[in-house]
């Protein structure tokens, strides 16, 4: 694919970070960009991320073979239209959005149905903007594909192909599938996580021990409900027919549980949890989103001078290179703890053999 040139729309997290696996994995390429703040440009120029900065409408994109529409869904839309009478007959438009109804309703509209491929990097960070981008965002990550029904076959397969080689791992839906997954297994639980912190918050006494005392599993939970509420206000908004379809079998199951509950239905309640469990550990953890799967667990320290420095010489004297070490700073554990995180599978499995022997107390999860 020598002599390519990719353009990009945005330059934000997502934006930035395909950009930067596009110069990692074929610096080859030529990139082009456009971003609303110039110093943005002038910081990816000066990265090397890109080759040239271009305007809002620049007649450089007509050199494209793909250009990549990184910006909110209602930019990206008013680009379609600049961007079909200028780029060649065979550029593939695509975009990044977590919501591709709207966009390909805008692309059948405008007979660009041979030329677009929606796409979703389900990866990502409570970060934003250029600054936080970097050349493995998607690693591993699944990236959704939604070609329209015109698009050649071949042009599908050889976009699928340049999405792996970013080390991305490309699956292909219709775009009123991936509305549908999508509200299931990203929308819904930024809501319930949303919901959940707001039930916290209501039911909290005025010396707020709720939120003092919360520990890992509440903040594990919730971690997400600290996104852009500007970003997931846009999101219901845009897919508002599938949410509201998941949220109607999450709230009759919430209605069950409290109805179990209510009537003290162990059995019942045993099945909630026992059919919840077999089907969450039935699901790869081998990668998610960005970071590739974490070899780590947590050891019980005595609280003394040293304590630290034995288990790290007592692992270097045993030729195991420690990734990351740090303290625990909440009461979770009942003593201090140490999490500590390997390179490789057989380093931490050798880890945890060597400090059990040594009578240490280790949580894996």
């Amino acid at each position: 694919m020598e002599g390519t040139c990719i353009g990009f729309i945005g330059l934000g997290l997502i934006g930035g970070s395909i950009a930067r696996a596009m110069r990692k994995f074929h610096p080859e390429f030529t990139l082009i960009a456009y971003n609303p703040t110039e110093a943005v440009l002038d910081a990816a120029l000066a990265d090397g991320v890109i080759d040239r900065k271009c305007r809002a409408q620049d007649i450089q994109f007509a050199e494209c073979d793909y250009i990549f529409l990184c910006a909110p869904v209602s930019t990206n839309i008013s680009y379609l239209s600049y961007l079909k009478g200028i780029m060649k007959p065979t550029c593939i438009l695509t975009d990044v959005g977590s919501v591709k109804g709207e966009i390909h309703r805008a692309v059948q509209a405008m007979h660009l149905t041979e030329n677009f491929i929606g796409g979703h990097p389900m990866a990502g960070s409570e970060k934003t903007g250029y600054a936080n981008s970097t050349d493995y965002l998607i690693e591993n990550a699944y990236y959704l594909l939604t070609p329209e029904g015109n698009v050649d076959i071949l042009a599908v397969s050889a976009f699928s192909e340049l999405i792996a080689s970013l080390g991305a791992i490309p699956m292909i839906l219709t775009y009123e599938e991936h509305d549908r997954i999508t509200a299931a297994v990203s929308h819904l639980p930024h809501i319930v996580a949303s919901c959940l912190v707001n039930a916290i918050r209501k039911l909290d006494t005025e010396d707020e021990y709720m939120k003092t005392i919360a520990a890992g599993g509440f903040k594990d939970i919730t971690r997400i409900a600290s996104s852009s509420p500007v970003m997931w206000q846009q999101i219901c908004l845009s897919n508002q027919e599938s949410i509201s379809a998941v949220l109607d079998e999450y709230i009759r199951l919430l209605v069950q549980a409290k109805y179990m509950v209510d009537r003290r239905e162990s059995e019942g309640i045993y099945e909630m949890f026992d059919s919840a469990k077999d089907y969450r550990d039935s699901m790869p953890d081998s990668s998610y989103g960005p970071l590739k799967k974490v070899y780590a667990f947590y050891c019980d320290i005595y609280d003394e001078a040293g304590g630290i420095a034995t288990i790290a010489t007592m692992l270097a004297m045993n030729n195991i290179s420690i990734k990351n070490i740090g303290i625990i700073h909440n009461r979770e554990f009942e003593e201090g703890v140490l999490h500590i995180e390997f390179y490789e599978e057989d380093a931490c499995n050798k880890a945890a053999q060597i400090l059990r022997e040594r009578n240490y107390n280790l949580h894996m999860r």
